[in-house]
């Protein structure tokens, strides 16, 4: 229920309308009046006693799995073939009142946020709310997981590994991030939102550590590492029942866990994160699981439970509905669920392989300045805490970020009050003036990218013949960038001492290779104030931003913003521009740097226009909007194949078993056994099964076959190839047995879709295996 007084502020009351317009009588319109100048004061009351209206969201927003080139590393060999767990996009809106400002955030398990995305997104919410949601105030953030599918960006130097555009990919994306932000809309009502931080220790550290030494040391001196630990945590509380409806956290680091060979979708260490946190709540919540048990089970009911198994069979591929597999879901979306979203801040340099990186051929540390072995980028590699376990990597740093999260969600009590605030600016970076002492100015620069960029890093090395550090170029490869591209003389100038290889801002055929045009945008939550940037900044380059705007508003804001004004970057946001660094670490040219697009001014020029956007906000002005950005939607071109495997081989159908489970020798799986079946499938690429799954574990309980485990948990795998005999699909799930798991009878369920010509029909199928045991 809303407070006494702000019922006409929400449109939730009945009363409120009778009285201003009676059926019988034309409209009150003193009392109309007087009603909207209370309807204001009311809205400014709530938000400086830290009531708003919350709303939060959750939408499905997997991409093809099987055949896209995942983004992130620009592996050409790196292409989707399965799930390790779904992606999701998850928003939270914060209004002052049911008309009156607000924004929107939302969190992509996404490498990044896409220019063309959030036009599309924009346009999208225009038709649905007319101008309620817009560039201003809606905030589009990416995770940075390299291990989801590519293809959605518009500039090419981004689409060149994924074959060029991928319209299925794009539109999961888009379609998602509607969708949450429709529910977090239908969903606002009164709320309390308590902010908290807290250090997360040993889920990062810095990869370029002798780029971040450059720094002046009495700046360095001011900080006790050289990798932000601060977590900043908001819960969001819905006043009529107390209940939490979900968090959202920023803490700094890669994602990264995931290798370069892998090929399995995933959200990476922030998306297991997550998953962590939702689960938790939800389990804490409801004080039950439906999968778990802590009573161990007799010999004799284990026998029984065998012998039961075994006189179950595996059923065959049947024809089955659309939506079936939404009903097999463990977590329906029906819009009650409980949101965790764990969001990217200032990453550049920071690793969750925090074990270090080491040579590969010898087992030693990698060169302290270039990251190389014997001059060989290609052997240096990071160790992430489960090594040589990916995956037990990207649990552990994902839990990791999820413990901290669960302590500072458990201890959250400052409630946050006060105006809710935006502005947003788009500015062409590649020629800012820059004023640095008052005397001297300089300029940004059109795009490129130095030689320090194919190198790679120690979370994915790049092409053989580079290394960090690099400051030449090598006739070869001169002769290439030049027969592509040739530099300017002023880009060559301009970039100093980057090496330009490949000068992206002059390449424009067949379209723009890099951005030119970048947004920035300042959202403020009382004393909160989110920085969203298009990039990836360094651990230094994001203190100096965040230090900056708030000495801004400090000074500018009349005793608005104080001390305790608390300041994030939320990274990746709204477009992509690469990296960020200082000037200082500019100069090494390790890969951050060589990735910094714009020139060694780049963070100089960042700070210039942030704190223009401060500064109105802070005196309550408008700020210069700039041109907008090009949508080039019209010149996307793809060159990526169709799928293959339209039918099953003679004699079998979609949904058929390949490879049954193989039995155990005791006739019983064990917690961390990994059960596995293998079935005729057709490509996913035919259907996403948005909201719903390829993969289910299945409990019978009674006579009834209860789903309890998913292709969205961290422990069942869906993994899709092509025979290689038939060149027919494959479908194979994997459940590794978690320690938290039931004894009991269980069978894997797989479903997928399927056309057999172009303008068929999709055909939906599902199969399941014999049954077996888990003790």
């Amino acid at each position: 229920m809303s407070k006494p007084g702000s019922l006409y502020i929400y449109g939730q009351s009945s009363f409120t309308m009778d009285i201003l317009l009676d059926s019988k009588m034309k409209p009150h319109l003193p009392l109309v009046s007087l009603l909207l100048v209370l309807g204001f004061v009311f809205a400014e009351i709530t938000a400086a006693d830290g009531q708003y209206l919350i709303g939060v969201g959750s939408y499905d927003m997997t991409g093809p799995a099987a055949g896209v080139n995942m983004m992130g590393y620009a592996n050409l060999e790196q292409n989707s073939a399965g799930i390790h767990f779904r992606l999701r996009a998850r928003t939270f809106i914060v209004a002052e009142s049911s008309q009156g400002r607000r924004f929107a955030f939302v969190n992509l398990d996404a490498g990044m946020a896409s220019q063309l995305v959030t036009i599309k997104v924009l346009e999208k919410l225009k038709s649905r709310y007319g101008n309620l949601y817009t560039e201003e105030n809606v905030a589009i953030s990416g995770i940075h997981t390299h291990a989801g599918p590519g293809g959605y960006l518009q500039y090419l130097i981004y689409s060149i590994t994924s074959l060029g555009f991928v319209q299925q990919s794009f539109d999961a994306i888009v379609t998602a991030i509607e969708q949450s932000i429709v529910m977090a809309h239908n969903s606002l009502k009164p709320g309390s939102i308590l902010m908290n931080t807290g250090e997360v220790e040993n889920a990062g550290i810095n990869r370029s550590p002798s780029a971040y030494l450059l720094n002046p040391a009495e700046e360095r001196a001011r900080y006790s590492a050289n990798v932000d630990k601060e977590m900043t945590l908001l819960k969001f509380v819905d006043d009529a029942s107390g209940k939490s409806i979900g968090a959202f956290s920023w803490y700094a680091t890669h994602g990264t866990s995931m290798s370069r060979d892998n090929k399995l979708i995933s959200g990476d260490n922030k998306g297991a994160a997550a998953r962590f946190f939702e689960d938790w709540f939800t389990s804490s919540s409801t004080n039950k699981s439906s999968a778990t048990s802590t009573k161990s089970s007799t010999t004799s009911e284990i026998r029984t439970l065998i012998k039961k198994a075994q006189t179950i069979k595996a059923t065959g591929g049947t024809t089955c509905g659309k939506t079936t597999s939404q009903g097999f879901k463990v977590r329906k979306n029906d819009g009650s669920l409980f949101v965790g979203a764990f969001c990217q801040s200032n990453v550049g340099d920071v690793t969750p392989n925090v074990l270090g990186a080491f040579c590969t051929d010898s087992g030693k540390p990698c060169d302290f300045n270039h990251s190389s072995c014997h001059g060989n980028d290609m052997l240096c590699i990071g160790r992430g805490p489960g090594y040589p376990d990916e995956i037990l990597s990207t649990k552990i740093i994902g839990e990791r970020q999820f413990q901290k999260a669960s302590d500072l969600f458990k201890s959250a009590t400052e409630r946050l009050s006060g105006k809710l605030d935006y502005r947003h600016a788009y500015v062409n970076f590649t020629n800012i003036e820059v004023e640095l002492d008052g005397n001297n100015r300089v300029r940004t620069c059109p795009a490129a990218l130095g030689p320090g960029f194919a190198a790679g890093t120690t979370d994915g090395p790049g092409v053989f013949g580079f290394q960090q550090g690099d400051t030449k170029i090598n006739e070869l490869w001169k002769n290439l960038r030049d027969f592509l591209q040739k530099p300017s003389q002023y880009q060559e100038e301009c970039q100093k001492p980057k090496a330009v290889l490949l000068s992206s801002g002059e390449m424009f055929k067949p379209y723009a290779w890099a951005p030119a045009i970048l947004p920035i945008q300042i959202l403020r939550l009382g004393r909160l104030i989110i920085l969203s940037v298009p990039g990836e900044f360094t651990t230094m380059a994001g203190r100096r931003l965040r230090e900056a705007v708030k000495n801004t508003l400090i000074t500018n804001g009349n005793g608005e913003f104080d001390i305790n004004t608390h300041v994030v970057i939320a990274g990746l946001t709204n477009t992509y521009s690469q990296y960020i660094t200082t000037f200082e670490e500019y100069a090494h040219q390790r890969y951050e740097a060589a990735s910094t697009l714009y020139g060694p001014y780049t963070l100089t020029a960042y700070m210039q226009e942030f704190n223009e956007l401060a500064i109105a906000m802070a005196k309550g002005e408008p700020n210069t909007k700039g041109p907008s950005p090009p949508d080039l939607s019209s010149v996307q071109i793809s060159y990526l194949i169709n799928p293959i495997g339209d039918s099953p081989p003679l004699g079998v159908k979609f949904g058929d078993i390949k490879q049954d489970i193989v039995q155990p020798k005791t006739g019983s799986f064990q917690k961390g056994d990994k059960p596995s079946a293998t079935f005729w499938s057709a490509d996913p690429r035919y259907d996403l099964l948005t909201e719903g799954t390829y993969a289910v574990v299945e409990m019978l309980q009674g006579k009834r076959w209860v789903p309890v485990y998913d292709d969205d948990d961290f422990s069942l795998f869906f993994k899709w190839s092509l025979d290689n005999v038939t060149f027919n699909g494959l479908a194979t799930i994997e459940w590794e047995v978690p320690p938290e798991a039931s004894s009991g009878v269980f069978r894997l369920r797989h479903f997928g879709s399927s056309k057999k010509t172009k303008d068929s029909p999709n055909v939906y199928f599902t199969g399941a295996c014999s049954a077996f045991t888990v003790s």
